[in-house]
């Protein structure tokens, strides 16, 4: 899943970019309004984490922006604890406001329900066939026995499992697993696909040539 986080205050975003980048994300970090709501607008992420006290362009002229173009998940992160701040955000269209400071674990919490109410699901684990999921604990099961994936496995996973009984095009896969410091080979999800194939049952993914990939529902 890809993120986007806009935040200005350099060790912050730093502390975070790396502790979101070790819970699986691909994580694109910006440090001012114009930058965040050029690539809010333009990258489909998976949600956005948005510091209301950005130079350049504030948070809530960025969150207009994203509104105005895409329906992507946004979390405000901000030390603007006022209840008209947090009603501004919400009515503005963010779908989650956390006051700082925070506890990671509570943001990562905050940004699995935003990814998971986005995608239809009410509840945390994904379950398709005897294949289960569970993006909090970064675990997968086959039959109720543990399957070890690698972080880009498990990220290529959740995203086909999130989007289960839907096509899933390689530009999608590559948009949302990888962010804009990784470079991709051309060939390199066929080798994730027929990885996941080996460890999960060559059932578990369809390939629709010319077209991409789905997971039945």
């Amino acid at each position: 899943m890809r993120l986007l986080l806009a935040e200005d205050e350099l060790d912050l975003a730093r502390a975070l970019g790396r502790a979101l980048e070790e819970n699986g994300y691909a994580v694109d970090v910006v440090h001012d309004g114009l930058e965040a709501a050029h690539l809010g607008t333009s990258v489909e992420y998976d949600a956005i984490l948005l510091d209301l006290m950005l130079p350049e362009r504030d948070g809530f002229e960025v969150l207009a922006e994203v509104r105005a173009a895409r329906a992507t998940p946004v979390l405000i992160l901000t030390a603007r604890d006022g209840v008209d701040d947090r009603v501004r955000g919400l009515d503005g269209g963010a779908d989650d406001y956390l006051v700082k400071p925070f506890e990671l674990k509570e943001l990562l919490a905050r940004v699995r329900a935003l990814i998971r109410r986005a995608a239809g699901r009410a509840v945390p684990r994904i379950e398709v066939g005897d294949v289960a999921l569970d993006p909090a604990a970064r675990t997968v099961t086959k039959g109720g026995v543990p399957v070890r994936l690698s972080p880009k496995e498990f990220a290529v996973a959740e995203f086909l499992l999130t989007h289960r009984g839907r096509l899933v095009t390689r530009t999608m896969l590559v948009e949302h697993v990888y962010d804009d410091a990784e470079e991709t080979a051309s060939n390199v999800l066929d080798v994730y696909v027929a990885s996941l194939r080996r460890k999960l049952g060559r059932e578990f993914v369809r390939t629709r040539r010319g077209e991409g990939y789905i997971v039945d529902a």
